[in-house]
């Protein structure tokens, strides 16, 4: 069966431990839990820990190493508030991954090889900042960057154990991103998808219909609704079981994906109710789609000697109106098309 396409707050294996939180941002998260502030606390506990170095090089009089060591707070600082506020954080951190990959070596090119150590820290920030593949390239560069600091040395075995124990970190750091955003996405996919069909939850349609709604307040455009449900379900799980039952809407689910867009999404929100957002579409195209759908299920004889319908109610979004009250309207046009006689579509007013 087809899969419908991945929902945009989903993570995969490709995306930055950032991203989480970027998702945490889009759901909501109750700002009284702890997980909300972490971003917070973490750029504080960051900025903190370099605030005493920057004041101990503009003390000496290193003024090149305390801009450097100061532009890196704020970099910190000003991350955490995006996060904090913003899902939107892409563009700084691949910014401050990179003033990490610069802040290294700007410091042990000034102060000695002995300020390897912060290779370390930074190389941790660079794996949760930014995705793997990213993270592998901007370790390479600053591995390619120390070479010149070291050559000089005449402790071989010093540099090479430098050189070594990054090499090992970055691999692991790799793994380890890798396998996170794999159990990251797993999780997601968890709370947002209906285990049975493959559709997207209640959760994952109200934070799509919160999107569009806001969307569309900065930016005028059309989006409707496709609101279906199966007619009579109970009897026909009463007549040949809930096995039965359960793959008729498999089978609707795989009819409707077949059909409609890529960039149209399917939830499935009750028992044997479906609904269809279709962003950019305005209700006459939604009412030709949701005839088609009827037709498609009317023809295809999902159940031997049982006819299967679905009544469905079109509505399109309305300026200044709320998700909630858009759904109710779609929900009321679906109510209306089973009262006169099911096997309808239906408009809303």
């Amino acid at each position: 069966m087809p899969k419908s396409p991945p929902l945009k707050e989903s993570a995969d294996s490709r995306q930055s431990g950032l991203d989480a939180w970027g998702y945490l941002a889009r759901a909501r998260v109750d700002r009284g839990r702890v997980e909300a502030w972490l971003p917070l606390i973490l750029s504080a506990a960051g900025a903190l820990g370099i605030l005493p170095f920057a004041i101990m090089r503009f003390t000496e009089g290193n003024w090149f190493d305390g801009v450097i060591d100061t532009l890196l707070i704020a970099g910190i600082v000003l991350l955490g508030w995006l996060v904090y506020r913003t899902p939107r954080v892409r563009v700084a951190a691949t910014m401050i991954a990179i003033l990490c990959v610069v802040g290294v070596l700007s410091t042990v090119y000034s102060n000695g090889p002995q300020q390897i150590y912060w290779a370390y820290p930074a190389l941790m920030a660079i794996f949760y900042l930014v995705r793997p593949n990213e993270a592998i390239l901007l370790c390479l560069g600053m591995l390619a960057g120390l070479i010149p600091a070291y050559l000089p040395n005449p402790d071989k075995i010093a540099a090479g154990t430098v050189f070594i124990t990054i090499v090992v970190m970055c691999a692991f750091g790799y793994a380890f991103s890798v396998v996170t955003r794999r159990q990251q996405a797993a999780l997601i996919k968890l709370a947002t998808k209906d285990p049975l069909t493959g559709a997207g939850n209640r959760r994952a349609l109200d934070a799509k219909l919160g999107h569009i709604v806001a969307k569309r307040a900065r930016k005028p455009g059309k989006a409707s609704l496709i609101m279906l449900d199966l007619d009579h379900f109970k009897a026909v799980n009463d007549a040949h079981g809930h096995a039965t039952g359960d793959l008729i809407l498999k089978s609707l689910t795989e009819i409707i994906n077949l059909r409609i867009r890529v960039i149209d999404s399917l939830f499935r929100i009750g028992g044997e109710e479906f609904v269809v957002v279709l962003d950019g579409e305005d209700k006459e195209h939604a009412s030709h789609l949701a005839e088609q759908l009827r037709t498609l299920v009317e023809a295809n004889e999902l159940v031997p000697e049982q006819e299967v319908t679905i009544s469905l109610g079109v509505a399109e979004l309305v300026p200044g109106e709320t998700p909630l009250e858009w759904l109710e309207r779609a929900d009321a046009a679906m109510y209306r098309a089973k009262r006169r006689g099911r096997n309808i579509t239906s408009l809303a007013s």
